[in-house]
């Protein structure tokens, strides 16, 4: 079986739309660009719970992309923003599930920008450099095994057989394609048969990095969310849920959630040989 990272994904602010890039490093704390890390800001309300695209798929229009010295920012109809890397804030707090994490303020023109755009009191934080957050030991064991403003770990793998068998069903039964995209992953695996990552124990790239498969992914409504105009339908939802619910996992998955387990540090790159230990 020869098994390569197709695609890599970094999504600078979580709920909002991410980008592929050639290569990344593998953080502690998931993939990074230029020490900018995955789900490092986070877009919160006025009691500082946590916004995402379940609540406001419009999220999904705005755009992110690194520069030098700053994240960009791009909606339709609003004037591209550049946050500044170097702004420092107030440190406050924010709700992230069940989670209070460290969080530092971006300025009152960042958070009128949001709030303009998605029609409610919000603002913009981005993880305290000092502050920690750890997944949780009943998926991860002995490893501590940090992340930021992600759902509950680092890392989340997809397929992209598993996407193809997924868009033959879609159009089997008159539904148009969708893209990965809609799944939000960070890594991508081509030459795996679809949904052989559910048994995925282990995956190595290159001499050092070692990455650790916790649990499936179980998804909510945000696949849902068409991410190239913000409108919610039925699918990818209703026809995954035919097939892909999980009585053992507790709902409808579709890729798998990971840690990662030795080699912080390491440069991945799209066409990266991986070697795969499967578990049944």
């Amino acid at each position: 079986m020869s098994v390569c990272i197709e695609t890599l994904w970094l999504y600078p602010i979580k709920g909002c739309r991410g980008f592929s890039v050639p290569s990344a490093t593998l953080a502690p704390t998931g993939l990074e660009v230029n020490g900018i890390g995955d789900r490092e800001w986070l877009v919160v309300d006025d009691n500082r719970e946590f916004l995402s695209q379940r609540e406001l798929p419009k999220m999904a229009l705005i755009e992110t992309r690194l520069t030098a010295d700053s994240l960009r920012l791009r909606a339709p109809g609003m004037l591209q923003l550049d946050v500044p890397f170097e702004t420092e804030g107030e440190v406050v707090s924010a709700r992230v599930w069940n989670d209070t994490v460290a969080a530092v303020t971006q300025g009152a023109l960042v958070d009128a920008w949001f709030s303009q755009f998605l029609g409610l009191r919000c603002r913009l934080v981005r993880f305290d450099p000092e502050g920690q957050r750890l997944s949780n030991r009943k998926y991860t064991g002995a490893t501590a095994a940090p992340y930021k403003f992600a759902d509950a770990f680092s890392l989340l793998i997809c397929s992209s057989a598993s996407l193809a068998d997924l868009n033959a069903r879609l159009g089997a039964q008159g539904h148009a394609s969708i893209t990965i995209e809609r799944f939000r992953p960070n890594i991508v695996l081509d030459g795996i048969e679809a949904f052989d990552e559910d048994y995925i124990d282990q995956l190595s790239i290159g001499s050092a990095a070692r990455l650790q498969v916790v649990k499936p992914c179980v998804r909510c409504t945000v696949p849902n969310v068409d991410p190239s105009t913000g409108d919610v339908g039925l699918e990818p939802g209703a026809t995954l849920a035919g097939y892909r619910t999980r009585v053992d996992a507790g709902g409808t998955t579709f890729g798998v959630n990971a840690i990662v387990a030795a080699g912080a540090g390491t440069q991945l790159s799209v066409r990266d040989p991986v070697e795969i230990k499967l578990t049944f």
